[in-house]
C-alpha cells in the first residue's frame, strides 16, 4: 500500500472517532463474555469469529497510529500497520457480522461491534475493495433519486398492474384507487421494497383501516448503510425524506426491511413527519378497530423471528405479539428474552451477496435452526424481508418443513372483510 493511500484512509478511519467510538476502542477488558454471543462462532466454533476478535482487528490499527503507545511501542505487537493484509482480515471480520448486536446486549462495557464494524467497511470503501455488487446497488439507488422523471412512467403502469390482486384481499369503494401515487396532504406515506410481495398485501392492509396512504416512488432498502459508506447512506435517504416532505405527509410508515427502517427511524435527524414500522401501525390498526383478523385462518402453531434491527436495535417488540395474539391461537415463543434472541444470520448485506455467502449463511446459522425448531411450531413468521430469504434457505438447506411468512402477508391473508 503507499503512503497516500494509506493516509487516505487514516483520514477516513479519524472521520469515525467521535466520542462512543473511541469509548468502544478503549474499553475492552477481553473479559470473554461476548464468546458465546456471536451465533457465527455459537455454530462454527471458530475463534476468529468471536465479538472481541473482530474488535481487535480495527483495534489494533486504532492504537498503532491514534495513540502515542502504538507510535513508541510497536515492538510490542500489538498495534498493526495498515497494509492490504490487514485489509483482507477487516473484510472478513466485517462480511462475516451481520450487524446483529447480540454481543453488545451481553457486553459488561456496551461495546457495539455494528459500529467498530463500521470503520472496518468504511476503509474498505475508501481502498475500493468493497463488496461490488453492494457498491453498484447502492449507486443504482442514487442514480433513481437523480433521474426519477425517467423511471416514473414504468413504475405507475407496474403498480396499475397489480390493482386487481389488491382488490382481491380488500373490495374498495368505488372511485376509491388501491394503490394511491404522488397524493399530497395523505396521512402515511408507505415505503415499500421492489415487489408485489411488498405492495399487495400492505396497501389491502391500508385500504381495509381506511388509511389515508401514498405509495412512496423509492423502494426502502439502503444499500448505502449494507455497504458501510455514510455519503450514499445519506443520499438514499434523502430521496425518501425530500418526497415525504414535498407531499407534506404525517407519517412515513417502512416496509419489513430492518435496515432501512432501522437508517429511517435513526439516522433521518428531525423531521416533520414521524417513523414507523409497518408492524407498528398494522398493531394500532388493531388496537384501534380499524381492521379485525380472523383468528382460524392459520391453524398451525406459529413461532416468530425478531429481526435484529427492528426488535433488538429498534426496540419494536410488542407489537408482533400483539399482532400474533389476534392472528392465531398458538403462538410459540423463540425465546424467554427478546433482547437475546439469535440473529437469522442474513444482515449486514450478506443475504444481498446472494450465492456467494449462501454456504457461510448456512453453516453460521445452525444455532438458530435448531432455536426455530425447538418450538415444534408449522409456521416462522417474521417482518423482515432479508430475514425471510435467509429463514426460506435455512429452510431448504436444513430441510426443516416450515412454511415461512411475512407477517403482513398472514395479516392480509386474515382480514374480516
Amino acid at each position: 500500500m503507499d503512503t497516500q493511500t494509506r493516509e487516505d484512509l487514516l483520514k477516513l478511519f479519524q472521520s469515525k472517532l467521535n466520542q462512543a467510538m473511541r469509548l468502544y476502542l478503549e474499553t475492552c477488558s477481553r473479559c470473554g463474555t461476548c464468546t458465546e454471543a456471536c451465533h457465527v462462532y455459537a455454530s462454527t466454533g471458530q475463534v476468529k469469529h468471536i465479538a472481541a476478535y473482530r474488535h481487535e482487528i480495527v483495534r489494533r490499527i486504532y492504537k498503532k497510529y491514534f495513540k502515542g503507545q502504538g507510535k513508541l511501542a510497536s515492538a510490542l505487537g500489538e498495534p498493526k500497520e495498515l497494509t492490504e493484509l490487514a485489509l483482507e482480515e477487516l473484510y472478513e471480520a466485517a462480511y462475516s457480522c451481520t450487524g446483529c448486536r447480540r454481543c453488545m446486549v451481553y457486553c459488561p462495557h456496551g461495546i457495539d461491534t455494528q459500529m467498530l464494524m463500521s470503520i472496518a467497511k468504511l476503509l474498505l470503501v475508501g481502498a475500493n475493495e468493497e463488496p461490488e455488487i453492494l457498491s453498484m446497488l447502492a449507486d443504482s439507488s442514487i442514480e433513481k433519486g437523480k433521474s426519477l422523471d425517467l423511471f416514473k412512467e414504468g413504475f405507475l403502469t407496474a403498480i396499475k398492474n397489480l390493482e386487481s390482486q389488491v382488490v382481491e384481499k380488500w373490495q374498495v369503494e368505488a372511485g376509491q384507487n388501491p394503490i394511491p401515487m404522488d397524493q399530497e396532504g395523505a396521512d402515511l406515506l408507505y415505503v415499500a421494497l421492489a415487489g408485489a410481495h411488498s405492495i399487495i398485501p400492505a396497501a389491502a392492509i391500508f385500504n381495509a383501516a381506511g388509511e389515508n396512504w401514498t405509495l412512496s416512488f423509492f423502494e426502502a432498502v439502503n444499500f448505502g448503510a449494507f455497504v458501510g459508506d455514510p455519503s450514499r447512506t445519506k443520499l438514499i435517504l434523502d430521496r425518501i425524506i425530500n418526497e415525504a416532505v414535498r407531499l407534506k405527509v404525517k407519517e412515513v410508515c417502512i416496509c419489513e426491511c430492518g435496515t432501512a427502517f432501522r437508517v429511517m427511524k435513526q439516522l433521518s435527524g428531525k423531521q416533520p413527519f414521524k417513523v414507523s414500522s409497518i408492524t407498528e401501525v398494522h398493531a394500532r390498526y388493531l388496537r384501534e378497530g380499524r381492521i379485525r383478523l380472523d383468528k382460524e385462518k392459520f391453524k398451525d402453531p406459529v413461532t416468530y423471528h425478531d429481526p435484529c434491527q427492528i426488535a433488538r436495535n429498534a426496540g419494536v417488540i410488542d407489537e408482533p405479539r400483539y399482532i400474533l395474539q389476534n392472528l392465531t391461537h398458538d403462538f410459540r415463543e423463540m425465546t424467554d428474552d427478546v433482547r437475546y434472541n439469535w440473529c437469522c444470520g442474513g444482515g449486514g448485506g450478506l443475504v444481498a451477496l446472494g450465492e456467494d455467502t449462501l454456504d457461510f449463511r448456512m453453516k453460521s446459522a445452525k444455532v438458530k435452526v435448531d432455536q426455530v425448531q425447538k418450538t415444534g411450531a408449522k409456521i416462522l413468521a417474521t417482518a423482515c424481508e432479508n430475514c425471510h430469504t435467509q429463514l426460506s434457505n435455512l429452510n431448504d438447506h436444513y430441510q426443516m418443513g416450515m412454511n415461512v411468512q411475512f407477517l403482513s402477508s398472514m395479516i392480509a391473508e386474515a382480514l374480516v372483510q
